[in-house]
């Protein structure tokens, strides 16, 4: 089995480590056997605007076949943050602030409706990439995340929620690899009726959950069993009726994604290239 898609690809314009030059993505896609595809550099908050500018420019210069589009990777922030970045007293807010604001804050994200349109951005991936001012513990970690996940799962500008339940930061040992908290040691740790919650979310507002194969499926980070138990977990969504995306997240200067790999783990839950959500051809005057 094949999988003809990816959607949660980053350039050289991320505010990132990430590499790869557009022109370069388009030539090594279908060496790839990749058909339908997108670019989603992140944005944090505003500061991060003119990075996507950038990319949108270099993109329209590939001359992008209709099935090759334009999206973003948007991470959770609070409107506290946006608040105090808005002020201009930070002045390389790339990340954002990601601590001092108060336990509870409303999340928000740090792209508009206008902004999307302005960009010509065709979906809005919603990522959680880190705890929103909770103590690195992990229960609390826990129900943070799972609160950014519903925020995602119910906001009418997202198309796909990232990841859901990758993790790094914290609680790396010292060769890299993460095998403890906040659910590493034991998916099991996170409640079951959050698992319903969420999936119950996203199928009310039409959401779509991403497979990332770099992030989650096949982190090298992440210990042996964690693989399995994540199939557990999306055969559990998928059964519940949820819509998945498939996602490399390459951040590399080359584009070869484990998609051969990631098509036989994805097998044996009874997932299938055919199964996965894919935007449609654009339209060749756009």
């Amino acid at each position: 089995m094949a999988l003809h898609s990816d959607w949660h690809i980053h350039t050289h314009h991320s505010c990132d480590e990430a590499a790869l030059a557009i022109a370069d993505l388009v030539a090594a896609a279908p060496a790839a056997g990749v058909q339908d595809y997108g670019i989603t550099d992140h944005l944090n908050t505003p500061y991060n605007l003119p990075d996507l500018e950038a990319a949108r420019q270099e993109y329209l210069a590939s001359n992008p076949s209709p099935h090759f589009h334009f999206g973003v990777e948007a991470s959770v922030v609070s409107t506290w943050e946006l608040e105090q970045i808005a002020t201009g007293a930070y002045p390389n807010p790339v990340w954002g602030l990601r601590a001092g604001g108060p336990p509870g804050a409303p999340l928000a994200l740090g792209i508009s409706a206008d902004d999307i349109r302005r960009l010509g951005i065709e979906y809005v991936i919603g990522g959680t990439h880190w705890p929103i001012y909770v103590p690195l513990e992990r229960e609390a970690v826990i129900r943070d995340y799972h609160r950014q996940y519903l925020f995602l799962a119910t906001h009418p500008l997202v198309t796909i929620v990232a990841h859901p339940w990758w993790w790094m930061g914290h609680w790396r040992d010292d060769d890299g690899c993460y095998r403890s908290d906040p659910w590493l040691d034991n998916f099991g740790k996170i409640p079951q009726s959050m698992h319903d919650e969420f999936a119950a979310a996203v199928i009310e507002h039409g959401k779509v959950v991403e497979i990332n194969v770099a992030a989650t499926l096949m982190n090298p980070a992440y210990p042996d069993h964690f693989a399995d138990q994540y199939l557990e977990y999306l055969a559990y969504l998928k059964e519940r009726g949820v819509t998945f995306s498939l996602a490399s997240d390459c951040h590399a200067s080359t584009y070869d994604p484990p998609f051969e790999a990631a098509a036989e783990m994805l097998a044996r839950i009874g997932i299938h290239d055919e199964d996965l959500w894919r935007l449609p051809p654009r339209p060749v005057d756009q």
